[in-house]
């Protein structure tokens, strides 16, 4: 049963939160439209398409930065209460300080499931709009610029593999095409091509200069040509995956996904990986920095709130910044992703340890 100063907190808590939502948000979309305007018009973007990339837009930015908003609106509210000792008057009734945070854990709670929800539902699907308008209208590689197209290696099966050193979605073809198939660790056959088309109509492809051997026990079999049509069990685009494709599938197909990305071999499971792991820990973080500014801000200081502000800056953004050089450290090296995701957790963890115990006394 939640007591009245537990009611009070906890408004507060959630209502700045939400405050601070509505103040960055909008600022966030003016400063947008204020370097984008001028691309827009340039394009003759459609307003309706405009106006459902400013709601994805919203969704997006939201989520991205939710906890530092989180962060700053918890040392903004607590600084307050320090200010107006209301917290001083709490803990002389005979409240400790762990009873103290109980509000705040619950607002964390409520946070982190608001966010983990939106992160699994909701994000996906304003990831792919915002990020396909991006491509679409502003970015000037275009839609082209949206896939891995360059030095594709796929496994497509158990014994097969194909390479192609350039793949162009508009023309649907891809350039310097070989595909090998193994039995065990000995080489069946090899079909290189200059080009290879992929033909909607009819689901085939269009093999151009290409040369096939078949090696045999007793000498090897050389099949070549200009132009031959065939079929191969694979598709070009489900290959040549959009770079964004992990933050726009749901939590279901994205782990789906990352298997079949997986038994291929690609070489961005790690930018995949990193991407499912942090729609776990970036909830998990809105426990571990509500108590980091509590106990940061719960003391009245000399300088006011402006200190508490200052030092609640610095921490965020310590935070960001730590969340992203470990982010790339997972996509471009060899690090493991859980352990880099976890990273900025882990050690803002031990933070919100050590402060909680200090400010107990």
């Amino acid at each position: 049963m939640l007591s009245i100063i537990d009611k009070y907190i906890l408004k507060r808590y959630l209502g700045t939160f939400i405050v601070m939502l509505l103040m960055f948000i909008p600022i966030g979309i003016v400063i947008d439209v204020s370097e984008k305007v001028n691309k827009m018009i340039e394009n003759k973007v459609p307003f309706g398409q405009i106006a459902s990339y400013y709601l994805d837009f919203t969704i997006y930015f939201a989520n991205l930065l939710f906890p530092i908003f989180l962060f700053l609106s918890v040392i903004w509210f607590t600084s307050k209460l320090a200010n107006n000792t209301e917290i001083i008057a709490i803990l002389s009734s005979g409240i400790s300080f762990s009873r103290f945070l109980r509000p705040y854990i619950i607002g964390a709670t409520i946070v982190s499931l608001f966010a983990l929800v939106m992160t699994i539902f909701l994000v996906p699907s304003a990831s792919a709009g915002f990020k396909n308008f991006r491509y679409t209208y502003l970015n000037n590689s275009g839609r082209e610029g949206m896939r891995e197209n360059s030095d594709v290696f796929r496994q497509i099966s158990k014994d097969e593999y194909i390479f192609v050193s350039n793949y162009q979605d508009v023309s649907k073809m891809a350039f310097n095409f070989s595909m090998e198939k193994f039995e065990g660790d000995k080489l069946k056959y090899k079909l290189i091509a200059s080009r290879i088309k992929w033909n909607a109509k009819d689901s085939t492809y269009t093999l151009y200069n290409y040369n096939k051997r078949k090696v045999g026990a007793f000498g090897d079999i050389i099949e070549a040509g200009e132009v031959k049509d065939t079929v191969f069990k694979f598709d070009l685009e489900d290959l040549t995956p959009v770079i964004f494709i992990a933050e726009t599938l749901p939590l279901n197909e994205l782990n789906k996904f990352i298997d079949k990305e997986r038994a291929r071999g690609s070489s961005n499971i790690n930018v995949y990986l990193v991407v499912l792991y942090k729609k776990y820990s970036i909830p998990v973080s809105a426990f571990i920095l509500t108590i980091i500014a509590v106990a940061v801000s719960s003391m009245k200081r000399r300088g006011g709130m402006g200190t508490n502000l200052a030092i609640g800056i610095i921490l965020a953004f310590a935070f960001v910044f730590l969340d992203k050089v470990f982010g790339v450290l997972a996509e471009k090296s060899s690090a493991p992703p859980l352990i880099a995701v976890w990273i900025p957790n882990i050690v803002f963890g031990i933070l919100a340890i050590y402060l909680l115990r200090n400010a107990k006394r």
